[in-house]
């Protein structure tokens, strides 16, 4: 039998107004039913790892992908980040040259598990949490999509002061979704290669801990323990 894993107890209660509908517990169903009948990423066991290595209390910063890699062993539940024992993709060789270049203390790790961000408070969402291996985009008619938009929208609803890095077309269509005068949204070329180095002098990092200082909030570490 394949297990899902919940979301924890803190994001349930935050998320609540979008968990108790029958279109909820649909989509749950559909998700564990392709878990069972395909090869699917990330494992089952981390599919809402982006909320549950994201303290509600803590969250300050939400860094959007579009949907999990798709190749065996990359997908960890968080975006743009894969386990530690990999190499690194291409679009966060771009993230970690940009920082390098952007926060002056920053020194470029040998991985690319960005788990420790999301400690301090970084949703590393994608807008879709699941994808069947070797098929990117493949799992669009789940309708993650809808409950994810919801979820942007309602912590720019009932949150303040949250930072929102929308990288790509794909991610910028959503800052219809979040209230400007209450955020601080910053959008940017996706840091895929493909984009020939238009992600590059966005200086997002360090103009989030600019704000996030501004507002009287701790300010992200980038930096990542080996």
């Amino acid at each position: 039998m394949c297990r899902l894993q919940e979301l924890n107890t803190e994001w349930s209660r935050f998320l609540n107004p979008l968990l108790s509908d029958a279109s909820w517990a649909s989509l749950l169903a559909n998700t564990k039913s392709v878990y069972q009948s395909q090869n699917v990423y990330p494992p089952a066991a981390l599919l809402f790892n982006a909320f549950n290595s994201c303290p509600v209390n803590k969250l300050k910063v939400v860094i959007l992908g579009q949907d999990p890699y798709y190749n065996a062993g990359q997908a960890n539940g968080l975006s743009f980040s894969v386990p530690k024992q990999l190499p690194l993709p291409p679009s966060l060789k771009t993230i970690y040259n940009e920082l390098h270049q952007d926060i002056e203390t920053f020194k470029i790790p040998k991985h690319g598990d960005l788990t420790a961000w999301a400690h301090q408070g970084v949703l590393l969402l994608n807008a879709i949490l699941t994808v069947q291996s070797k098929k990117p985009g493949s799992h669009k008619f789940l309708n993650w999509e809808t409950w994810t938009n919801a979820v942007i929208q309602h912590i720019s609803l009932n949150r303040n002061h949250i930072v929102f890095m929308l990288w790509g077309n794909y991610a910028r269509k959503k800052n219809i979704f979040i209230n400007p005068h209450k955020h601080f949204v910053l959008e940017a070329a996706h840091p895929s290669p493909l984009a020939r180095g238009a992600f590059k002098g966005c200086r997002h990092f360090s103009l989030c801990n600019s704000y996030l200082k501004t507002h009287h909030q701790t300010v992200i570490d980038w930096n990542l323990p080996d």
